[in-house]
């Protein structure tokens, strides 16, 4: 994560650097594109123990690992200073134990893959070269091929689901054009608030154990844009 950030920084910097004065930039268009690389930083820890049938620890905890991924963003100036954007991205995390002691590391969920469904409505304002700007929206989390992991079939959980789940998100960032056809620069910061349920199952289908997931990530993202 360190690692990300500090390039995120560098990248602010240097897109700084590279911008011409205010008054050389022509008039923009009302569509942006953006192509980042983003890093998805999921908490994933246990928020409430819904049902236990299968008589799991009640200290059982669990975290989602971190990933990297692709994301493309769309967005439309409604006026030069209130925009609404949508992103396309698809995240793959594995879920585990950490607690107790004889469950750390355990695989609780396989590659679980996630589309985060996401509108934003965004304030952006106008220091010159530099376009900080201010979101916050719905977001409706999409849990796609989730299965449960070695760890919690050993245990006769072999059958596995996560609730897709509707939350929030707020955004912070900033676009720096570069002066140059409508391309620039951006780095920019989502935080994610949403509890989705996972729930295990025998063979039978008869439900065992029920978790609610304190999921809550972060998204920070940096790359070109291009507006037109």
């Amino acid at each position: 994560m360190n690692k990300m950030i500090g390039w995120m920084a560098g990248a602010a910097a240097v897109a700084m650097m590279a911008t011409v004065p205010a008054g050389a930039q022509e008039a923009q268009g009302k569509f942006q594109v953006k192509v980042l690389g983003s890093v998805v930083l999921p908490d994933g820890k246990i928020d409430k123990v819904l049902s236990n049938a299968a008589g799991v620890p009640a200290t059982t905890q669990s975290k989602a690992n971190d990933n990297v991924v692709p994301t493309v963003a769309l967005e439309y100036f409604v006026t030069p200073n209130i925009s609404v954007e949508t992103i396309c991205c698809l995240t793959t995390h594995h879920i585990n134990g950490t607690a107790p002691a004889a469950l750390d590391g355990a695989s609780l969920f396989s590659n679980v893959n996630i589309l985060p469904a996401t509108l934003t409505a965004k304030y952006h304002l106008d220091l010159g070269p530099i376009k900080p700007y201010i979101g916050a929206g719905p977001a409706y989390f999409f849990f796609i091929s989730e299965h449960p992991g070695a760890d919690a079939k050993a245990l006769g959980l072999t059958k596995g689901h996560i609730n897709d789940k509707f939350g929030g998100v707020l955004q912070a960032g900033v676009d720096v054009p570069l002066g140059i056809k409508g391309f620039g620069l951006s780095v920019d910061a989502k935080r994610y608030f949403v509890r989705p349920s996972a729930h295990w199952y025998n063979d039978a289908g008869t439900e065992l154990l029920a978790t609610r997931h304190k999921l809550d990530p972060w998204v920070l993202s940096a790359g070109v844009s291009y507006r037109f």
